[in-house]
This record gives C-alpha cells, sequence and structure tokens, in this order.
C-alpha cells in the first residue's frame, strides 16, 4: 500500500474511525494512559497487536521490534530501546501482564540459519540475531534438521520463552513476577488460521486459547 492509500484512509479515520472513541481520546487527553499490558511484539506487517487482541485506545501498552526480541538486562548507559520501553511499562506505568506475542513464519527466526553477511548495511541486524540463537541450539536439539518446516516452527516457540528468559533478568521484572504483581505470558499467532496459542506451564507446551 502506498503513502497515498495511508493517507485516504486517515481521513477516513477522522471522519469516521475517531468519532467512534472521542468520548475516550478526550478522556486519555485529559487523564493519561494506564495500561494494565505491555505487549511484545514482532515489526511483521501481518502481526497487529489491536486486531488480534480487539484492544482500544489505552488498552495496550505495544512495543514490537524484529522478532519479538527481549535482550538480557544490561545495565550501561547505551541506548537500549527494548528495555527502556519494559523498565517504563513495569516501573512507571504499573501494568500487571507482560505479552510476549511471536508467531509463525517470522523472518527474523528463520535468519538465524542464513549467512548474514558482514556488511556495515546490516551491522545491526546481525547483532540483533544474536539474542535469537539459544532458541535456534534447543530447537536443533529438540528436532534436528530433517524436517525444516517443523524447525522452523520450533525455532519460533522457543524462542519466545528465551525472551521470557531475558525479562526476568530486569530487576524489576524478577521483583514484581516473585511477589506475584506481575504476571508474564507466552503467546504464538499462527498468521495462516489466526489461532493464538498459549504457553502452558504446567504442561510444559504451547496450547491453542480455546474459541
Amino acid at each position: 500500500m502506498d503513502i497515498e492509500k495511508f493517507i485516504e484512509r486517515y481521513k477516513e479515520f477522522k471522519r469516521l474511525g475517531f468519532k467512534k472513541y472521542e468520548k475516550l481520546f478526550v478522556e486519555l487527553a485529559k487523564k493519561g494512559q494506564s495500561p494494565k499490558t505491555l505487549f511484545i511484539g514482532c515489526s511483521d506487517s501481518r502481526v497487529v497487536p489491536d486486531l488480534i487482541t480487539g484492544a482500544r485506545p489505552g488498552d495496550l501498552f505495544v512495543f514490537r521490534n524484529v522478532g519479538n526480541f527481549v535482550p538480557p538486562f544490561k545495565p550501561d548507559k547505551d541506548f537500549h530501546a527494548t528495555a527502556a520501553a519494559i523498565e517504563y511499562a513495569v516501573s512507571v506505568l504499573g501494568v500487571s501482564d507482560i505479552i510476549v506475542c511471536g508467531h509463525s513464519h517470522c523472518g527474523a527466526c528463520e535468519s538465524l540459519y542464513k549467512e548474514i553477511p558482514d556488511t556495515i548495511e546490516l551491522i545491526h541486524v546481525k547483532k540483533w540475531l544474536e539474542i535469537g540463537m539459544p532458541a535456534k541450539r534447543a530447537a536443533l536439539e529438540e528436532v534436528g534438521e530433517n524436517d525444516r518446516e517443523l524447525l522452523l516452527r520450533t525455532t519460533e516457540r522457543l524462542s519466545i520463552l528465551v525472551q521470557i528468559e531475558h525479562l526476568l533478568t530486569y530487576p524489576a521484572v524478577k521483583r514484581r513476577v516473585d511477589d506475584g504483581s506481575l504476571r508474564l505470558h507466552g503467546w504464538y499467532y499462527r498468521i495462516e488460521d489466526g489461532v493464538i496459542e498459549y504457553f502452558d506451564e504446567e504442561a510444559g507446551e504451547f496450547r491453542p486459547i480455546n474459541s
């Protein structure tokens, strides 16, 4: 879709869509936001958090990046966008839930099995993909290399669990999980059929959310 189409859709939103939530927008503008959930999703254009969850304005604090990856906590003074979003959501907004939502046919997870060239144009992409390597290693150990599709789908699901482990390296996240005021959720969205699977900790596997 080109920019002209987006402009036309904006005009339609301003004429119709905004009116639907006008009172809510006015209230949010006056009182500020108080979402209860941080949604960490992939930048993939096929995964739209508000559409999937039916969230209204003000419901979700959304952060999206390549692969819905969560870097481990690193207490230095460099620039850390994902870490800043987590800290803000947990320690300022006081969210009660964090959803890490991966998805099928994820380009980032597939790229873990490709050779990324050492060029200045992809220097940050190559470094970023290192965050997913534990999932790759675990998937290879679990299912092997014979079935490519199974390997990729397994990598995508295991990556979600890796990112949740990384979340627990953040002091505020760990403290609030331990005291019961924060819950972590692993979701896997299947693009091809719209099904969301959640990680069932007791069963140790992903299961579809009953529709």
